[in-house]
């Protein structure tokens, strides 16, 4: 039975939007901001029990904050404390936070690498979500209200995301063998949210018949 459905999706595509009315309407729990502030708690530990990297810039662990946390829309989130983080400690917290996650199905996880770190799951339905950049934008303006910053990371997310999943998972972004289904989110959010439901129906009721 597929019982935890992740969203992977490009930056401004209503994952967000789609992931609660999925988890609304299946009854699941819902993870994406609430993962992100797992994450953030998960970083605020001790000095002494995490490498420290001399007093140098670390570029890759700065794009892998802007990839969790800019991504949340949320701005109360707390933001980890870098002086006390490397990028490996910080990709082994986020797996951490989303295999907790997993543990909690049936849910809904959105975002932060999850179809890669959960890619060996059987139970997992794996959707990405596409749309176009002025559908992107749009989304996007409307919610950080600024259209430098709206442009800003529609031009960057992705981008950021892609260097992530291929230096840490040695894949291209999005790559299809993770996929159960890739949807234009252009076809609007209920539709999409129609079409999850029913691949997800379809796919719980093959299982099914295969243990039968």
């Amino acid at each position: 039975m597929k019982q935890i459905l992740l969203l992977d999706r490009e930056f401004g595509a209503g994952a967000s939007t789609i992931g609660a009315k999925l988890a609304a309407r299946l009854g699941w729990k819902l993870f994406d901001d609430a993962l992100t502030q797992e994450i953030a708690q998960l970083a605020r530990i001790p000095v002494d029990v995490c490498r420290r990297r001399e007093e140098r810039t670390d570029p890759w662990l700065r794009r892998l904050v802007n990839v969790v946390w800019k991504g949340t829309f949320d701005r109360s989130l707390p933001s980890p404390d870098l002086a006390i983080l490397d990028t490996d400690r910080l990709v082994a917290l986020i797996e951490q936070a989303v295999e907790q996650a997993a543990k909690k199905s049936p849910c809904v996880i959105v975002g932060r690498g999850a179809p890669y770190f959960l890619r060996e799951r059987t139970d997992t339905l794996s959707v990405f979500l596409y749309a176009s950049r002025e559908l992107r934008f749009r989304r996007v303006l409307k919610r950080v209200g600024d259209k430098h910053e709206a442009v800003e990371l529609v031009d960057t997310m992705d981008e950021d995301r892609k260097k992530f999943v291929k230096h840490y998972f040695g894949h291209e972004w999005p790559n299809r063998q993770f996929f159960h289904l890739m949807i234009n989110t252009g076809i609007g959010d209920d539709s999409a949210v129609e079409t999850i439901l029913r691949m997800l129906d379809a796919l719980n009721q093959s299982d099914a018949a295969a243990r039968s």
